[in-house]
């Protein structure tokens, strides 16, 4: 047990120096890229550091395979090099039950990234989305889905329109149980329509079955209502602005993602790209243990002169493969090509598979 806490307490101190590290260098490469990028708006330089402090997070999270991997390379190549593992094996302990403490803090620092870091890096990247699309060009999202249904917004600068639809096709360009209000640049409603059905075409809505009413306060709303079998509205949305409103999986918190996914598929949207981004949220801890696993397969053993660095390179190519190897389960898993369980579980199950079975060679062979 004491044997246990010792490589516990080693590997959180790794971590702890490797994390403190890609801080540091990435706030700073962060800061100058956010200055370039903003260099042309009105953004000060106290906007500056606090978009780069919004955006930190993210970056972070997503080098956290990478820190883990550097850091169970260093916690490893500096027990072999001081002989310790030599002594636990003299001592009758198996190098791989020293690999349990390690381990069981991978898995203890990936839960607490998903549970607890997850949502802090969805808040402030939201903020972080807000906050620069209001110094690019003030645009905002047009999308929001609620228990009530679908809601878009279009205008230009004459006028806003707001449309709200029961359900939706896929990619959200037939709308059924729809009704678009007008409002004009000062906020006041002018007119209401309500129709079975909108077909977004190219420029325009085109509505079967709607009813228009004039909302002004000189006309009385139904008696001046009119009714359209097929009524066209100019609109300034495409499928690809509403698909891309969305935004990306990350910038939902973890607790928040099985709301989203029910309310998505019930407004008739696919949520597959969140459900697969979700169940890989999930695996992150197993993903982190294979990093471990991969690292101490090539760095365990005792060092001999070159050969050191010819194993670190692997550790840290074979890491990047099965990194880009999730990733192109990821993208098989967003386009329907896999299952969802099979893209999200399957490439942390096959690393910590590969190297278990290296380190049982090394140990046993």
């Amino acid at each position: 047990m004491i044997l246990h806490r010792y490589f516990s307490r080693r590997f959180v101190i790794s971590f702890a120096s490797t994390f403190g590290i890609f801080l540091l260098l990435q706030g700073f490469i962060d800061l100058v890229e956010q200055g370039r990028r903003f260099a042309g708006t009105e953004a000060g330089t106290a906007q500056v550091v606090a978009l780069t402090l919004l955006n930190l997070p993210q970056a972070l999270y997503e080098l956290l395979p990478l820190i883990t991997v550097l850091s169970a390379i260093a916690l490893f190549l500096g027990l072999a090099r001081s002989s310790e593992l030599v002594v636990t094996r003299a001592a009758g302990r198996s190098a791989l039950r020293a690999f349990a403490g390690p381990l069981l803090m991978t898995l203890l620092i990936g839960g607490l990234a998903v549970a607890v870091f997850n949502p802090i890096v969805a808040a402030t990247l939201k903020e972080y989305e807000d906050r620069s699309s209001s110094l690019r060009d003030n645009r905002a999202s047009i999308l929001s889905i609620s228990d009530d249904g679908l809601w878009l917004r279009q205008g230009d600068a004459a006028r806003q329109t707001v449309i709200r639809a029961a359900a939706t096709n896929l990619d959200g360009t037939v709308l059924q149980g729809v009704s678009f209000i007008t409002f004009t640049r000062e906020g006041g409603p002018i007119r209401r329509i309500e129709a079975d059905s909108a077909a977004l075409v190219r420029g325009a809505w085109v509505l079967s079955d709607a009813k228009s009413w004039p909302l002004s306060e000189a006309r009385v709303a139904e008696q001046w209502a009119t009714t359209h079998a097929s009524l066209r509205i100019p609109s300034t949305l495409s499928a690809d602005r509403i698909r891309d409103s969305f935004g990306t999986p990350s910038s939902i918190p973890v607790w928040d993602l099985p709301a989203f996914i029910d309310r998505l598929e019930a407004a008739g949207f696919s949520a597959l790209r969140h459900r697969v981004w979700f169940q890989m949220e999930l695996a992150q801890p197993l993903f982190l243990c294979a990093m471990v696993l991969i690292a101490a397969g090539f760095t365990m053993r005792p060092q001999r002169g070159r050969r050191v660095g010819l194993l670190v390179l692997t550790a840290v190519v074979l890491s990047f493969g099965l990194y880009f190897l999730r990733n192109f389960a990821q993208i098989l898993g967003d386009n329907g090509q896999i299952p969802v369980a099979l893209a999200a579980w399957a490439p942390p199950v096959a690393g910590i598979a590969a190297a278990l079975g290296l380190l049982l060679h090394l140990e046993d062979g």
